[in-house]
């Protein structure tokens, strides 16, 4: 049986393990103390409790994670409503509101109503168009229009999309999101997310499925360089130790850019990033909303520092996408304006209000997040099988969310990307 040795143990890796188990001996080598890379839980003992180190919102049409969770045994662990709705603040207008998506593909729900945006005029629906008509070259900003619709609801979905700020986000890479989830209809738009972390829901039962296969999981191993010979790797060196690939083995490089741009300086990646910035806060209690709010249990936020909100028991958790532009705010004022904005969303749905005075809590900064969602950077990002052309090396390919899948940094962007890898390498895969 073939042995494919897989350097990063992030959701491109795993998804490549996964798909690899019952076809190869599968070997991942990752440089942290555990798998997952930016998608991952972790027992913080400042909050004493289990946090995530980044919010992850997932949609019913990310078809490639959702056949992972499958494959893995944790469908079950994702939760979500049970319509498409996805409720708002408006912190200027100090007004909540629930866009109500239409089940369909007739999209029902920009009709008068109470479905849509509030203030909406029907001709702002063009700017959709312009979205998935966007050529390379395109940014957001230049699609987006004036008027309700863009700065209630596209706004913050592309914000958090592309990570990315409005004035330099590719167009196209937005325009495909919408193409694949808006432009289905609401039965493509359920949110969805796990019930306690990431690691529980695509990490933890990942590792259990590869070890009942016998994977070997290497954790703590960092990858510092990798050998060749006449047109293949024939070895890789790493904090433990050298690796011999023997003749038939595959390697799939599955680390960030910048680290494979370290290992193979010849490769082209995006070389421009962004940060996200997550806050937790721990309450003495669990915290328990009503109505749309309560059915989501999440609530997204426009016209402040803070984008989405996630209500996950006695913790409440934000995500500040683009966080380039707060990186020189000081962490104790940027929690306070979080934790005013959190209690002027919420206490208009909660049955008690929420302290005054913050409760403890955690900012968390990934300065290199995802890689910066613009059209120059887009072009930069390589194919799976370019580990070979590029370098020449017959047994190596890549992957990463970073590589090209057509989708800004995303989970399901990094799962597809393993698959296109193991289609690449020769096996059997539903990426081609």
């Amino acid at each position: 049986m073939s042995r494919v040795h897989i350097i990063g143990g992030g959701l491109a890796g795993l998804s490549a393990a996964v798909e690899l188990a019952a076809q190869a001996q599968v070997a991942i080598y990752e440089a942290g103390p555990a798998c997952g890379g930016r998608a991952r839980s972790f027992y913080d003992r400042s909050l004493d409790a289990i946090i995530d180190n980044g919010n992850h919102l997932l949609l019913s049409a990310n078809a490639f994670t959702f056949r992972y969770l499958d494959i893995i045994g944790a469908r079950d662990t994702i939760t979500g409503p049970d319509a498409p709705i996805f409720p708002f603040f408006d912190l200027t207008e100090h007004r909540g509101w629930t866009l109500r998506l239409s089940r369909g593909k007739i999209p029902f729900w920009v009709l008068p109503g109470g479905r849509r945006v509030p203030g909406m005029k029907l001709k702002e629906l063009g700017a959709l168009l312009k979205l998935v008509r966007a050529k390379a070259e395109t940014t957001v900003a230049s699609c987006l229009g004036e008027g309700a619709l863009s700065r209630k609801l596209l706004v913050p979905f592309a914000i958090s999309a592309l990570n990315t700020d409005l004035e330099t986000g590719s167009a196209r890479l937005l325009g495909n999101i919408v193409q694949k989830s808006l432009a289905r209809g609401g039965n493509a738009c359920l949110p969805r997310f796990p019930k306690i972390g990431l690691s529980e829901s695509l990490v933890d039962p990942a590792i259990e499925y590869l070890k009942r296969y016998h994977a070997q999981i290497h954790c703590g191993t960092r990858v510092t360089s990798l050998n060749q010979s006449h047109g293949r790797i024939t070895s890789f060196e790493t904090s433990t130790g050298t690796v011999t690939v023997e003749e038939g083995d595959h390697v799939i490089l599955a680390v960030t850019a910048p680290v494979a741009k370290n290992l193979l300086p010849s490769l082209t990646v995006p070389d421009a990033f962004e940060s996200i910035a997550n806050a937790h806060f721990r309450l003495p209690e669990n915290v328990t909303a009503r109505g749309v709010v309560n059915q989501a249990r999440f609530i997204g936020l426009v016209g402040g520092v803070s984008e989405w909100l996630f209500l996950k028991g006695n913790v409440l958790s934000v995500t500040v996408s683009a966080a380039n532009r707060y990186a020189k705010r000081d962490s104790s004022e940027m929690l306070a304006t979080i934790w005013s904005e959190v209690r002027r969303a919420l206490d208009p749905v909660l049955p008690t209000p929420l302290p005054v005075a913050m409760p403890p809590a955690r900012l968390l900064r990934e300065k290199r997040a995802t890689f910066a969602a613009t059209p120059e950077q887009d072009k930069k990002r390589p194919l799976a099988k370019e580990g070979k052309s590029i370098t020449g090396l017959n047994n190596l390919v890549l992957a990463g969310d970073w590589t090209q899948t057509e989708l800004p940094s995303t989970i399901e962007g990094a799962i597809q990307s393993g698959l296109a890898a193991v289609s690449v390498a020769g096996f059997r895969s539903p990426v081609t």
